[in-house]
C-alpha cells in the first residue's frame, strides 16, 4: 500500500509557495515536486498582498493556482475596503477559491468578534462569486460548526489540516463540505480515525508547507515532494493502493477547485 508517487499523479491542495521560507529555492522546490508526482497545487494566500505574489507565482507555472483571502491571525484588519480589495483579486483569471480563513482560538492573534466578522464576510463573499472556500480552525471547533451549519448551504468549502471533532466533521460533511488531511495524519495516530469516516468523494490531501513536514521529514522545512508521506499513510489507514489514494484525491481536488481532471 505504498508508493513513490512516480507515475502517479497528485494534487497538494494547500500549501503557501509564497512563504519566505521558500525564497532562496522556490524553483528547486517546485521541480522536486514534480519529479515526485505532484503535478498540481494550489498556493493559499494569508491577506491580499500575499494572494497578489500567489497570483503572479500562478502565472507562471502551469499546474499552479491560488487564493485570495485574510487569514483568521490577521483578522484585525477586516474592513470594507480591505474586502472589498479581497474581492477584487478573487475576480482574476487563476484565483480558484477565497481564504484561507477561519477562526483559530487557539492562537487568538487577532481578537474573536474580528475572526468572526471576518469569517463570515468570506462566506458570503465565496457565495456570491460563487468560489469554494478554504477554511482553517483550531480551538473553535463549536463556532466554526456553527458557521458552516448557518452558510453551508451558499457556498462550498473544505476544513483543512483537519485534526478532528465529531460535530465539526458532521457539519461540513452535512453541508456537502470536503475534509482536507495533512502530513500530521503521519504522526497523530487519533486522525486515522477521522480519516476513514470521510467518504471517498469528499477527501483531500495537502501539505500546508512549508509548515508541519510529515514522518520521516518532522523538524525540516516542509515541501509540496512530502505529500506523498500523507497519501502513503491516507492510503494504509483506508485499506487502499496509494495509486488510489492519490487518483482519489486528486480527482476530488480538481472538483472542488473548479479545474478539469487531473490526468
Amino acid at each position: 500500500m505504498t508508493g513513490t508517487g512516480a507515475g502517479t499523479t497528485l494534487f497538494d491542495s494547500h500549501l503557501h509557495l509564497t512563504a519566505a521560507r521558500f525564497a532562496s529555492d522556490l524553483d528547486e522546490v517546485v521541480e522536486r515536486a514534480r519529479a515526485r508526482g505532484v503535478s498540481r497545487m494550489v498556493t493559499i494566500a494569508s491577506d491580499p498582498e500575499d494572494a497578489e505574489e500567489a497570483l503572479a507565482l500562478a502565472a507562471r507555472r502551469p499546474g499552479l493556482w491560488a487564493t485570495a483571502g485574510l487569514h483568521p491571525h490577521a483578522a484585525d484588519r477586516t474592513s470594507a475596503s480591505l474586502m472589498g480589495e479581497i474581492e477584487r483579486i478573487a475576480e482574476a483569471p487563476g484565483i480558484v477559491a477565497i481564504g484561507e480563513t477561519g477562526l483559530d482560538f487557539h492562537y487568538d492573534s487577532a481578537a474573536r468578534p474580528a475572526q468572526l466578522e471576518n469569517f463570515e464576510a468570506h462566506l458570503r463573499m465565496a457565495a456570491r462569486l460563487g468560489l469554494p472556500i478554504v477554511v482553517h480552525s483550531r480551538s473553535a471547533e463549536a463556532e466554526t460548526a456553527e458557521r458552516v451549519r448557518e452558510y453551508g448551504d451558499g457556498a462550498t468549502g473544505v476544513l483543512h489540516c483537519f485534526t478532528g471533532g465529531e460535530a465539526l466533521l458532521h457539519a461540513a460533511l452535512d453541508a456537502d463540505w470536503y475534509v482536507s488531511f495533512s502530513g500530521l495524519i503521519t504522526f497523530v495516530p487519533e486522525l486515522a480515525e477521522w480519516a476513514r469516516a470521510v467518504p471517498d468523494d469528499r477527501l483531500l490531501i495537502e501539505t500546508d508547507a512549508p509548515y508541519l513536514a510529515p514522518a520521516p521529514r518532522r523538524g525540516r522545512r516542509n515541501e509540496p515532494a512530502y505529500l506523498t508521506h500523507t497519501c502513503e499513510r491516507l492510503a494504509e489507514v483506508r485499506g487502499v493502493s496509494f495509486e488510489k489514494a492519490a487518483a482519489l484525491t486528486a480527482g476530488n481536488a480538481c472538483r472542488f477547485y473548479g479545474l478539469p481532471d487531473a490526468a
